[in-house]
């Protein structure tokens, strides 16, 4: 999986004031979670537009105050009017610990049922993997290139090897549906 570098300075306060301030001088004020302290710390906002305003997942490699940890975004909040992002927090990695992610889903091929007319639904653009830091993937590649009219791929069809998928088995992840051209169509042939 990538991984973006991203430094930050450490909080000396911690509060809304303090939390206020930094966001008036265009940082976002941060948590790094997961080790035996957390770390209070103030990152650009500018520095995590790669990360945050992306569909791709990274692991991030922080350096605060000299100090480098590898670790994951774990939560974000933004304003509610602005969509400003207004705090981020991070979780510490450990190569022996496994995490969940949500991964992108890619569809790859190009579907028979689309091209006699179908229309392709994708329910579920990411997937919750459980796995080792290391074992992470960048995305989950499905094929669609066996998807007929009314036919669709579920979560329990995807195999990985040393990923385990958290998603339930039955759910949908894409699926090619009958477009009302196609069921017109089938009812004017139906007809004659």
């Amino acid at each position: 999986m990538k991984s973006i570098a991203i430094s930050g300075s450490p909080r000396e306060n911690v509060g809304k004031r303090d939390a206020k301030e930094l966001r008036y001088q265009g940082l976002v004020p941060a948590v790094l979670y997961g080790g035996p302290t957390q770390t209070h710390f103030s990152v650009s906002a500018a520095d995590l537009r790669s990360v945050v305003y992306t569909p791709d997942v990274h692991f991030i490699d922080l350096e605060v105050s000299g100090v480098k940890s590898q670790a994951i975004i774990k939560d974000m909040q933004f304003h509610p009017l602005t969509e400003q992002l207004i705090h981020i927090d991070f979780l510490l990695l450990d190569e022996k610990k496994p995490i969940t992610i949500e991964i992108p889903v890619k569809l790859t091929g190009t579907s028979p049922g689309v091209k006699v007319g179908g229309k392709l639904v994708q329910k579920l653009r990411k997937l919750r993997i459980k796995a080792l830091p290391k074992d992470h993937l960048d995305n989950i590649e499905v094929s669609i290139s066996e998807l007929e009219v009314g036919k669709s791929v579920r979560v329990g069809d995807i195999k990985l090897t040393n990923q385990t998928i958290t998603n339930a088995a039955e759910d949908t992840v894409v699926s090619v549906t009958t477009s009302r051209a196609l069921r017109q169509a089938e009812q004017e042939a139906g007809k004659k």
